[in-house]
């Protein structure tokens, strides 16, 4: 049984109040694995706080003239065991393409770090009917065999206020599933990304091939958190 996974993106935005104290909701879980993905300025005050952190981004270069970057092993260095890759975000406003992402992720693996890989379609994508092609098109190159985590993010549930129905998402999911080497099938876990909030996290989280969630919004707000925290719990 695949444990449950629930990852906080705080994205471009500050710390929310109280995360740092004992009680809250984003330390590590006996019940449910909890990652926090801070920004850089942050990671350190995380790591000070024994909460389990993870890079929103890292350049797949090793040193050199690439102003703004950080690279791998300086995140790693930081204390992070986890980084995002190919966030839609990432993807959209930094021109990050699948080959990219691949490299991310590669690099990330040999740099000791857990690669939670974000790959999801489009409004536009899904209403011409190639979410699987897109999908398909992002795990190429991805070394499906190692050990990473997958988080399904349809674009158009991201931000929006829109969720895709946990038919939708169970059914990305288990297509996802169907991808990877038949030995990893078991094992990979794969989150949902987009809009899960305490209102409809129980119902995407029953969902077999939902392993947890890639939650940004409701990350900012710690009750909101905890209780997703809580839901994947039972």
């Amino acid at each position: 049984m695949r444990k449950k996974l629930i990852a906080a993106n705080w994205k471009m935005n500050n710390a929310p109040e109280g995360a740092y104290d004992a009680s809250s909701p984003f330390h590590a879980n006996t019940e449910v694995d909890v990652v926090v993905f801070p920004t850089l300025l942050d990671i350190r005050d995380c790591n000070d706080a024994q909460i389990i952190t993870g890079a929103q981004y890292a350049c797949i270069e090793e040193t050199g003239a690439h102003t703004g970057d950080v690279c791998m092993s300086q995140i790693a260095a930081a204390g992070c065991r986890y980084i995002l890759c190919g966030h839609s975000e990432r993807r959209k406003d930094h021109g990050e393409t699948n080959e990219y992402v691949a490299l991310q992720v590669i690099t990330a693996l040999e740099h000791n770090l857990h690669p939670i890989l974000c790959v999801g379609e489009t409004e536009e994508e899904r209403d011409a009917g190639k979410e699987k092609d897109i999908v398909t098109a992002q795990l190429s190159g991805i070394p499906l065999e190692s050990d990473i985590t997958i988080a399904y993010e349809p674009v158009w549930a991201i931000g929006t206020g829109k969720t895709a129905t946990p038919e939708q998402a169970e059914e990305m999911h288990a297509y996802i599933r169907s991808l990877l080497p038949e030995d990893k099938r078991e094992t990979t876990k794969i989150l949902y990304g987009g809009s899960m909030k305490p209102e409809n996290a129980a119902e995407l989280l029953s969902q077999p091939n939902i392993d947890g969630g890639l939650i940004g919004g409701a990350s900012l707000k710690p009750d909101s958190f905890g209780q997703i925290v809580q839901i994947a719990s039972r």
